[in-house]
């Protein structure tokens, strides 16, 4: 599954097709994960008043919810525009930023769930553990847990819900509940940069766009956020660098019309 050729091959129609990614994502995030999508060549629009949001989502490839900053309108857009997702069978990407941490975080995170059925639901160990209802260690938006804890919370969460589940952290997991890949290329410098979590899952809202294999798809986009953070991380000397440089590493990989052998 980990196949390069393949990784390679969906960038290459991420680069001609520039999907339209629309993300209602937090505050925090919002300028690195739009710069990360521009970078591999899609198309990002952060759109989230519930006025517009349906018609948004009516002509995007792609659906992205992150729960990171939560609010009562933003909820409402969220179900809106995740119910024209799932009218249009576009692919719904979800992150449920800290759910656990807070009851309100898990009631929204189970609505969510209940009315938009995300195509690929994509945290932490402990936000993994937290949606498959388990009682688990909570560092507010942060995992208390390894991922090799959240396997089996993430095979029964990823066939009660019929969507791929990928937890993401020192060893990335991805599921369909009974396949199962390994991913353990990435840096723990990662783990110190604000949003790289909510940028995954951002890149994975465009490899979803291009590619219907929604597992090989969520393994690329995995792959691909650990093989950059690895190059990247020999290269800078702390976390705020890294952050552009990863963005540049992104950008190159298409230097020349060419996907670079380093990767």
């Amino acid at each position: 599954m980990g196949n390069l050729n393949l990784l390679r091959e969906d960038l290459q129609k991420i680069k001609q097709n520039a999907p339209l990614v629309h993300n209602i994502t937090n505050y925090v995030v919002m300028n690195n994960t739009a710069n990360a999508l521009l970078a591999i060549g899609a198309s990002p629009v952060m759109a989230h008043a519930v006025e517009e949001v349906e018609e948004m989502v009516g002509f995007a490839s792609s659906l992205v919810l992150n729960i990171g900053t939560l609010s009562k309108q933003w909820v409402e857009a969220m179900i809106s525009a995740g119910k024209k997702a799932k009218s249009r069978g576009i692919p719904i990407v979800f992150d449920p930023v800290g759910v656990g941490a807070t009851s309100y975080r898990s009631d929204v995170a189970s609505e969510i769930l209940s009315k938009v059925s995300p195509s690929v639901i994509r945290g932490n160990a402990s936000e993994i553990m937290a949606l498959a209802g388990m009682t688990v260690a909570s560092k507010g938006v942060d995992s208390a847990n390894a991922t090799t804890d959240a396997l089996d919370s993430a095979k029964s969460l990823a066939l009660s819900q019929k969507c791929i589940v990928v937890v993401s952290g020192e060893q990335d997991i991805i599921t369909d509940g009974e396949e199962v890949y390994f991913n353990d290329s990435g840096d723990a410098i990662m783990t110190r940069v604000t949003g790289m979590g909510c940028t995954a899952s951002a890149l994975l809202g465009a490899f979803l766009a291009v590619n219907e294999d929604y597992f090989q798809a969520s393994v690329n986009g995995t792959v691909l956020m650990g093989k950059v953070g690895e190059s990247v991380s020999a290269k800078v000397v702390g976390s705020g660098s890294f952050q552009v440089a990863f963005i540049d590493t992104l950008y190159q990989l298409f230097e020349g019309n060419v996907i670079l052998e380093e990767l």
